[in-house]
């Protein structure tokens, strides 16, 4: 049986005991049907992971009994940030899972002009919360110990003027960099837009902005596809 990993939101310490959150007992005691004895591996977003085993659970709390800290050596040396439109349904919940299995540090939810998802300051609140469970469920899953920050929607246009990486990359079909000419950088930054894409005037802004055209290949990628061929392109080339 695989050892479980959860997310505990609180400072963890080696050799300590642990009071589980209400969503952490929930999963193992009624999910996963974990009892007392049983091990599992906790991380709080710090960079590290700690095993521990069960002294106490049931579905709305419980006790960790931690071991020694370790890094598992899982998080990529490359810093990516992922600037993306907001699309409808699922897509997006997909966007969050799969960059985070990658090693997305960062994903920044964009209102784009083709963007069709409209937001109040309310329901944009509800789904960053969303979007960042789900980054925290997919890093328990991959093994990742820093679950990637999920920002609050902004427009392009604000986050063009405030994101700041060594390299940054505007990935449309229409662009015609080269990787080859980028030499390995420490951090990078890519915009994606929703299924409608980027407009003229956009690609014209990020452009402007300092950000580098660069296509995928001559067949065009849906929203949900495209970071997934982006994140493994570039950690292939400059991470893990």
């Amino acid at each position: 049986m695989r050892i479980p990993r959860i997310y505990l939101p609180q400072p963890l310490e080696t050799n300590s005991e642990i009071l589980l959150d209400a969503r952490s007992a929930h999963y193992l005691a009624a999910v996963l049907r974990m009892k007392p004895g049983m091990t599992l591996v906790a991380f709080d977003g710090s960079g590290m992971e700690f095993p521990g085993t069960l002294t106490d659970i049931n579905k709305k709390s419980g006790l960790v009994s931690l071991g020694e800290g370790r890094n598992p050596g899982t998080e990529s040396t490359l810093e990516t940030h992922l600037g993306i439109g907001i699309s409808r349904g699922d897509r997006m919940d997909f966007v969050i899972q799969k960059s985070t299995e990658l090693g997305v540090n960062i994903i920044q939810p964009l209102f784009t002009e083709h963007c069709e998802v409209k937001l109040d300051d309310k329901r944009a609140d509800k789904r960053r919360a969303h979007w960042q469970q789900i980054s925290i469920s997919a890093s328990e899953q991959s093994g990742r110990v820093i679950p990637p920050v999920i920002y609050a929607p902004l427009s392009m246009e604000q986050w063009l003027n405030q994101v700041d990486c060594q390299y940054k990359f505007l990935m449309d079909q229409e662009q015609h960099g080269k990787l080859e000419e980028i030499t390995k950088p420490e951090s990078i930054a890519f915009l994606i837009g929703p299924e409608g894409g980027i407009s003229d005037n956009e690609k014209a802004l990020a452009k402007d902005k300092g950000f580098f055209g660069l296509n995928l290949g001559p067949r065009t990628l849906r929203t949900e596809t495209a970071p997934i061929a982006a994140l493994s392109l570039f950690q292939y080339l400059w991470g893990q």
